[in-house]
């Protein structure tokens, strides 16, 4: 994970995956491991000369008298961890929710079999050098934990503090799949799949270009698809309240009172940031160079920010508008029953 987190961040590479990743209870773009504190205890013990105990399980104290007790594991979880030891196992926690597991898998396959290949090789040396397997491995250990001991943090993947810590330490921070995807043409990953017979220069670099592709038309057509929703259907439903107000406002007037020029003055404001980012974003597609790299870095710098726009002005509007002219199911409908 230490030599190849760049890697594993690809592998974990596409337009949704950018949105989740550092939200929600998803881990950051920062890959690096999660120990837990009986595993920590392992480590640096083998740092310090020799493992010789290890933490047992404990009990939850819930304060609950009228609760069993309840054991608790001697690992602990940490849901802001790419990549989480959890007591039996580690977990690779940055896979997306709709991305087929074989990228991934693949690379951590290889990967893997690159760190026993290694291991491996330093124990036959040493081995042939006269020292037993015991002090073999000991010394094995404690050069990986010594050389890549950097990848380990146990503590808040979201911290603004982190961010600066692994810059410290080396560790890369991709944050978007454009930023990631370059390193599929790097010399270490292409030799390193090469080397083990996985995949070819030229297979690692069609998947590059097929995954550069699929981010353009990912992000494009979600951009024209909001912007579709956004002028015939939003839009028209604004208009109608507009319209509405400006008919209130005109009775009363009529009438000797006062009418509600506020709330007309308001739907009225949201209305031109509405139709301004619609604008804005249907120039952001027409204007897409391609769908290389270079369009990749367009949409990510141009499209999305369009996209976010649209969305701000559209979230504004759901706050004001008649409910019953509203087009789309609102978060009261989605989070409530109505």
């Amino acid at each position: 994970v230490a030599k190849h987190g760049d890697l594993l961040r690809v592998a974990v590479a596409h337009a949704g995956n950018d949105h989740r990743l550092g939200a929600n209870e998803a881990p950051p773009a920062i890959i690096s491991i999660f120990l837990g504190d009986q595993l920590q205890d392992v480590f640096d013990q083998i740092k310090a000369g020799g493992a010789r105990s290890s933490k047992e399980k404990g009990r939850l104290q819930l304060g609950v008298d009228t609760l069993p007790v309840l054991p608790k594991d001697a690992g602990d979880r940490n849901r802001t961890s790419p990549f989480a030891f959890t007591g039996n196992r580690f977990e690779f926690r940055a896979v997306g929710g709709h991305q087929a597991i074989n990228e991934p898998q693949t690379a951590l396959n290889t990967i893997f079999a690159e760190s026993c290949d290694f291991v491996a090789t330093e124990l036959e040396k040493s081995l042939a050098a006269g020292l037993s397997l015991g002090d073999a491995a000991q010394k094995v250990l404690k050069s990986i934990i010594d050389t890549h001991g950097r990848v380990i943090f146990n503590g808040n993947g979201y911290s603004a503090e982190w961010r600066a810590e692994a810059e410290k330490r080396g560790l890369p921070n991709l944050r978007t799949a454009v930023d990631a995807l370059p390193v599929l043409n790097t010399k270490e990953v292409i030799e390193l799949f090469d080397k083990y017979g996985v995949l070819t220069p030229a297979e690692l670099h069609a998947r590059y270009e097929i995954h550069v592709e699929l981010y353009v038309k990912n992000v494009s057509l979600e951009g024209q698809t909001l912007a579709k929703i956004s002028k015939t259907q939003v839009l028209p439903a604004v208009l109608s309240y507009q319209t509405v107000l400006a008919q209130n406002v005109a009775a009363t007037k009529a009438a000797g009172v006062e009418g509600d020029t506020e709330s007309l003055a308001t739907v009225t404001k949201l209305l031109g940031s509405l139709k301004a980012a619609n604008v804005k974003l249907e120039k952001a597609l027409n204007d897409l160079p391609g769908e290389d790299l270079d369009g990749a870095k367009y949409a990510k710098d141009s499209i999305l920010p369009a996209m976010a726009d649209v969305r701000s002005a559209v979230d504004a509007l759901e706050t004001v508008l008649d409910y019953s002219l509203w087009p789309l199911p609102t978060y009261q409908e989605m989070l409530a029953i109505k």
